[in-house]
């Protein structure tokens, strides 16, 4: 700006000798035509200016643009590559509770167990009278084969946690042995996962609880209502999963 009004100020001294040499404007007419020159290009000065702050902002908000653009980029990435992740994992799932059913297929056709699949966890259920007499957690022989081949089918999936709990109804037991439901379903499943251990299923996969009548999956009402309740539920979690629960408490 500097060298650009120097020069008009020379530019304008020599055109003002000149002129006024010549007798063809006053000096004061000149002056005057020089400050409406000068304001003139003081005024393009700031508009150059401006237009030069304009286009600081403009490039700046374009890198922000262009960086948001990369995150976008990446989030989508990150995203595509966990539905990646979960279909196969479902796929996963799928093919272990397939694999299932069909090792236990003789038992599901028997109706002696139930095979379910939540999400990524598959449950064997099994009902309580196969396993267990009446009040009772002592194993029957007519269970045993039948665990035997459920821990068989177990032993192949060493990424998950094997969950044993066990359930009942809401009929009261009061011994000295099992002062309550609560103490009687722990029993049994620690019943069925001391079995499980002693036909070769790791003990650091299995767990042991019991939950009593308090999770019931049918009215306790009736008789048949109170057998579908009396039962062992077996569920294969994965290990991630179950750490996740465990440090969560």
């Amino acid at each position: 700006k500097s060298r650009l009004q120097g020069f008009h100020v020379v530019a304008g001294g020599v055109i003002a000798a000149a002129l006024i040499t010549g007798g063809c404007v006053s000096k004061s007419e000149f002056e005057k035509l020089q400050a409406d020159k000068n304001q003139e290009i003081d005024a393009l000065q700031k508009q150059r200016d401006s237009l030069d702050q304009q286009t600081k902002q403009l490039q700046s908000q374009r890198a922000a643009l262009e960086k948001q653009q990369a995150d976008l980029r990446a989030e989508v990435d990150s995203l595509q590559r966990q539905k990646s992740q979960l279909e196969a994992a479902n796929q996963q799932t799928k093919s272990q509770y397939d694999g299932l059913v069909s090792n236990l297929n003789e038992e599901v056709k028997k109706g002696q167990l139930q095979v379910r699949q939540y999400k990524d966890m598959l449950t064997v259920e099994v009902a309580e009278q196969l396993f267990f007499d009446s009040g009772k957690a002592a194993l029957k022989d007519s269970g045993k084969e039948v665990l035997k081949k459920v821990g068989d089918a177990l032993k192949g999936y060493e990424d998950k946690i094997i969950r044993v709990v066990g359930h009942t109804d809401n009929v009261p037991i009061a011994t000295a042995q099992f002062p309550s439901n609560w103490e009687l379903s722990a029993a049994r499943a620690t019943t069925v996962v001391r079995f499980l251990q002693a036909n070769g299923v790791p003990p650091e996969r299995l767990t042991a609880s019991g939950r009593g009548e308090f999770s019931p999956i049918a009215p306790n009402d009736d008789a048949e209502g109170r057998r579908k309740n009396r039962r062992i539920e077996i569920t294969l979690i994965d290990k991630n999963l179950a750490q996740e629960v465990q440090e969560k408490r």
